[in-house]
């Protein structure tokens, strides 16, 4: 693959984005690779001068092995004798000039993308099921828990950000589309509207699933206007949405997806029970739960308005997942498998047997209780997980190991602490990727919020003791609720990703370990 000088002033002035070029006769004009990082070049590369710890001695490092040049905000004499494209944002320049370098591959992929606060992983997966059933698992899925860009087991490999850099998520679709791949399912985090990794990209669906306050901090959102502001943009960028009517916020919501969609385009889905007198528009979808258990949740799909009435995927859906809002989730995936031409069939078929990596993942002890390994990192989804605990256990004693990590999501601090003291029991405050942050004070931070006459706090900053002593406190009828980091092989500790050996292996260990004391004990 390759792109021409003149290929790249071209997309920079039809994007406006162009303020100076300075072209050397004596160096080729076309570019033979791309990179933002100077320890990846090739001769030739297009290099990209980006990111808030951007030094100009990286463009030196680049130049001398051979990058031919490079796009930057500023001109640098570091990049003398390189051509040099200054531009008004680089990370828009590089957004578009990516999606070109890899010839575009949206063009020849069906895109969806997810939007919201909770839920977005398990929709995903939910989606890529049930496409996978429709072209014979030709899906690729970009998540915060792994990528898929083909059908080999070497093209599936574990994220680094919800959703890439705009230069390698385009890598990676051109890689998903010459792997064959016919369906893109992706995660889309508010950061990559605030970063532009997704700039310029359009999907066939989009979803938006749910908003409340998160990621605000000082090396995130400002405030939640602006974390609002950049979930909605995968609805302006959308040809056809699905949204949750029962989301806060919904007028903004709405009135953003018909900025860019006609109202026949915008699909509303929600709980049989939700009654809104103030919503205008109607609702097309509505789901009721039928039977949840420890091992699977049944919920019934109806196709209300005459234009969900066209997709043939009214029904009854299990899901090898427990909990009730995990019928949202699913209800939502449904309608867009029924958007991209599924019938009830193979969409009831697709969903029923998916697993999602770190996802209520369920051990049910000897003595123990039941342990669960869920993802839930924020107040909204611990909320949800507890409170779908205390009813279908009957106000059992819940206990939870829980973490907040360091750098960023420092508002989700305080939403520990309310989510605790509505729910549990016993609480262990742990490390979850504390980065540069000291994780006693990120443990004593969520502590100062806790109501102590309600819930025991135990700090606890070895994760896998945390985790131990969790489990053999409880009861046989406890919950032990084991929240944040899933399958995450790894603490970030200091810009170190430290290996760990995930959450629901440390469980099973200490389960094992646990009754086959207790096996010698009573024999």
């Amino acid at each position: 693959m390759s792109i021409s000088l003149n290929t790249c002033i071209l997309i920079l002035k039809e994007h406006h984005l162009l303020k100076s070029s300075a072209v050397q006769d004596t160096v080729t004009a076309r570019m033979e690779y791309v990179s933002y990082d100077s320890r990846d070049i090739q001769t030739n590369t297009l290099f990209f001068c980006k990111g808030a710890g951007f030094r100009p001695t990286y463009l030196s490092m680049a130049k001398d092995n051979g990058a031919n040049c490079y796009v930057a905000e500023q001109p640098y004499p570091e990049g003398k004798g390189m051509h040099a494209l200054i531009v008004r944002d680089v990370s828009k320049a590089m957004a578009l000039l990516s999606a070109a370098f890899f010839r575009f591959p949206q063009d020849d992929l069906y895109v969806v993308a997810i939007t919201g606060t909770k839920g977005k992983t398990t929709t995903a997966y939910f989606l890529k099921g049930m496409l996978d059933q429709f072209n014979g698992g030709k899906t690729a899925l970009i998540s915060s828990v792994n990528n898929v860009v083909g059908q080999n087991e070497a093209d599936t490999f574990k994220s680094s950000l919800t959703t890439p850099e705009s230069l390698d998520l385009f890598r990676d679709m051109r890689t998903a589309v010459d792997n064959g791949m016919t369906h893109l399912v992706m995660e889309v985090s508010s950061q990559a509207y605030k970063k532009n990794r997704v700039f310029g990209l359009t999907y066939d669906l989009g979803f938006f699933l749910n908003i409340s306050p998160d990621h605000i901090g000082p090396n995130e959102h400002p405030n939640f206007a602006d974390y609002l502001h950049c979930k909605l943009q995968l609805l302006v960028n959308a040809r056809k949405c699905i949204i949750n009517a029962q989301t806060d916020h919904f007028e903004e919501v709405y009135a953003a997806a018909t900025t860019t969609t006609a109202p026949d385009s915008i699909y509303l889905f929600a709980d049989e029970k939700f009654s809104n007198p103030a919503l205008k528009q109607t609702i097309d979808f509505r789901y009721s739960t039928q039977e949840i258990d420890m091992i699977q949740t049944c919920f019934q799909l109806l196709c209300v308005s005459p234009k969900a009435k066209k997709l043939p995927i009214a029904g009854s859906y299990k899901l090898k997942m427990l909990g009730d809002f995990n019928e949202s989730n699913g209800t939502a995936a449904v309608i867009g498998a029924g958007l991209a031409g599924l019938d009830y069939a193979t969409a009831a078929k697709g969903i029923g047997e998916v697993t999602v990596p770190g996802r209520m993942q369920t051990e049910i002890t000897k003595k123990h209780g039941t342990v669960v390994v869920d993802y839930a990192h924020n107040e909204a989804s611990m909320m949800a997980l507890m409170g779908f605990m205390q009813r279908e256990f009957n106000n059992p004693k819940i206990i939870v190991v829980v973490g907040a990590p360091g750098d960023k999501g420092v508002s989700r601090r305080p939403g520990f602490s309310h989510s605790l003291n509505a729910y549990a029991t016993k609480a262990f405050l742990t490390t979850d990727d504390p980065g540069f942050e000291d994780p006693k004070k990120i443990a004593q931070e969520i502590d100062t919020g806790i109501d102590h006459s309600k819930v025991d706090v135990t700090i606890e900053l070895d994760r896998q003791k945390a985790i131990y002593d969790a489990i053999s406190m409880a009861s046989k009828d406890d919950i032990v609720l084991i929240c944040g980091k899933g399958e995450d092989g790894f603490q970030k500790v200091r810009g170190i990703n430290t290996p760990y050996p995930s959450d629901i292996t440390v469980a099973q260990q200490v389960i094992n370990k646990l009754e086959e004391q207790e096996g010698h004990f009573n024999s």
